[in-house]
Order: C-alpha cells, then sequence, then structure tokens
C-alpha cells in the first residue's frame, strides 16, 4: 500500500490555535512593556543615600527620602550618599619659620540630606575633589603657617582644631558638615630633625649643669648655714659662760661688801677693848704714845729674858 500522500501532507491550523498564539504573544510584549516601564518609571533609593531627580536635567527642589519612588520616562534620579565619610590625604605645608613639613591625616564629613539638590547643583556628585578637598588643604597650610616648626611638634590638636574650624565655616553653605579634621603625623626634614635633637641635647647639658651647680650652690649654703649656726651656738656658750663668771665675782664682791658692811656695823668700843685684852699676851709695851706729839717712855718692867 502506497503512503506517499500522506507522508507529504501538514497538519491543519486551527483558529484555537491561532487564537492561543496570539494571546501568549501578547502577554510577552505587555510583560516586557511593564518591565521597561518598570525601569523608566521607578526608582528606588538605598538607606544612607539622597536621591536627586532632573528632569531633562533640570534638578528639582526638593530630595527624595530612602525607599521606592514612581518617576516620569523622562526623569533621572542621581544617588548622594549623606552618611559620615572619611577621607585620608597627604600634603606639604610651611612653618612661620620656614621649615618644610608633610602632614598626614585624615577628614570626616556628611553631607545635609535636606540641601542635597543645591550642592548637586552647584558643585556635582564629585564635590569632595572639587571643593572640600582643594579648601582644606589651603586652609591647613594656612594654620600651620602660624606656627614655629618646633611649636607644630606639640601642637596636632590645636592644628586639626583650628583646620576644621576654618573649612567649616566654608562648607556650611553648601550644605557640608565636617565632622573633624584630623593631624596624624607631622614629619620634618632630617635637617630640620638632627637641629632639634641637637638642641634638645644641649638643653639637656644645660639643664644637668645647672642642677649640679644647684646641687654645689645649696650644699654649700648650708655648710656656711651650718658653720654659721655652730659659731652662734660657740659665741652663745662663750657669752653665757662670761655672764656666769662675771655674776660669779659681782656675786661675791657684793657677799663681801655686805659682810664687811655688817662687820663695820656691829663694831662697838667694848668690843674692840674685849678684842684687845682677849688677846694681850701679857706684855707691856715698851713706849706708849701720849697725847700730843710728845712720847712717854715706859720701863719695860718685866726684862728681857
Amino acid at each position: 500500500m502506497n503512503n506517499a500522500p500522506y507522508q507529504n501532507a501538514r497538519p491543519v491550523k486551527t483558529p484555537l490555535n491561532k487564537k492561543l498564539v496570539k494571546g501568549v504573544s501578547l502577554l510577552a510584549a505587555l510583560a516586557v512593556l511593564a518591565l521597561v516601564l518598570y525601569g523608566f518609571c521607578t526608582s528606588v533609593v538605598p538607606t544612607g543615600y539622597t536621591g536627586i531627580l532632573t528632569t531633562f536635567g533640570k534638578v528639582a527642589d526638593y530630595t527624595l527620602d530612602a525607599g521606592f519612588h514612581f518617576k516620569s520616562p523622562f526623569q533621572k534620579v542621581t544617588l548622594m550618599d549623606n552618611r559620615e565619610q572619611k577621607n585620608s590625604f597627604t600634603t606639604e605645608a610651611f612653618s612661620s619659620d620656614i621649615q618644610q613639613v608633610d602632614v598626614i591625616g585624615s577628614i570626616n564629613y556628611n553631607i545635609n540630606k535636606t540641601t542635597a539638590m543645591n550642592l548637586f547643583k552647584d558643585v556635582g556628585v564629585n564635590y569632595f575633589n572639587t571643593l572640600v578637598s582643594p579648601r582644606m588643604l589651603e586652609n591647613l597650610k594656612a594654620v600651620f603657617s602660624k606656627y614655629t616648626a618646633e611649636e607644630l611638634i606639640s601642637s596636632r590638636e590645636q592644628l586639626s582644631v583650628q583646620t576644621r574650624e576654618a573649612l567649616s565655616g566654608e562648607m556650611s553653605r553648601y550644605g557640608i558638615n565636617i565632622i573633624s579634621v584630623s593631624i596624624e603625623n607631622i614629619d620634618f626634614t632630617d635637617a630640620f630633625t638632627d637641629a632639634v635633637e641637637a638642641k634638645q641635647v644641649a638643653q639637656q647639658s644645660k639643664l644637668k649643669a645647672e642642677i649640679e651647680q644647684d646641687q654645689a650652690t645649696m650644699e654649700a649654703q648650708q655648710a656656711a648655714s651650718r658653720k654659721k649656726i655652730a659659731a652662734e651656738a660657740e659665741a652663745n656658750v662663750k657669752k653665757i659662760n662670761a655672764d656666769a663668771a662675771a655674776y660669779a665675782i659681782r656675786a661675791e664682791a657684793e657677799a663681801k661688801s655686805e659682810a664687811n658692811q655688817k662687820i663695820a656695823e656691829s663694831l662697838t668700843t667694848e668690843l674692840i677693848k674685849y678684842t684687845e685684852v682677849s688677846q694681850w699676851n701679857g706684855q707691856l709695851p715698851t713706849y706708849m704714845a701720849g697725847e700730843g706729839s710728845q712720847t712717854v717712855p715706859v720701863l719695860n718692867m718685866g726684862g728681857n729674858e
């Protein structure tokens, strides 16, 4: 049996198949259109960012907060990070005495999300490199120029604060908040470093010499003070001894005087006669003076044996 006519036969399309194909094609087209519309008519702003809406390049006077937003296909949303950000920097500066220093530091900042559209309109998304960094470096160099090289060594905190204050005043009108400026390292030239070390050594030597001199002076003063105290003590002892001796002599003299006075007051004619009689040895005097200028001789009655 010949089956050739059946092998060349094609399936007959029914109206139901045609409708199914058209329905699937329509759904696919609608899906593609929906995806296109979703992509062009919606925008998602992540947390920590602010959306800047522009229509044909014109910046809207409001911002989009974090979340899902609808927009027209002719509008564009640009994201700006309003979280705290940190950038490091390296630069050169000069002190007031014309010493070159290499400075390493960092800056922390964020933007005001309510005025971010003005910053975008006036400066753009690259505002740090365009605005913040140049002004920060200029203010930093101006602050450094007010200090001598030696003062810079111990003034990093002051340098950081003064740079931040100067920069903050300029950036506030752009809606940029300068949180901090940190001077992390100040590196001087080798020649200056050697000079500072030499000066410190000299100061230490001078201080040591002054301390030794003060110590020697103090010891000499103490020795002189001890000698003076000893001399004063010895003089006081001599004075006390002299006063004591003088007092003893005076007391003895006063005692003798008082005794003689008492003896003199106690002498009477009767006591004198009694004393003469009690002390007479029984011998008559060879001569006896009489009254007047004549002397009456008296014989020695007892004789001289």
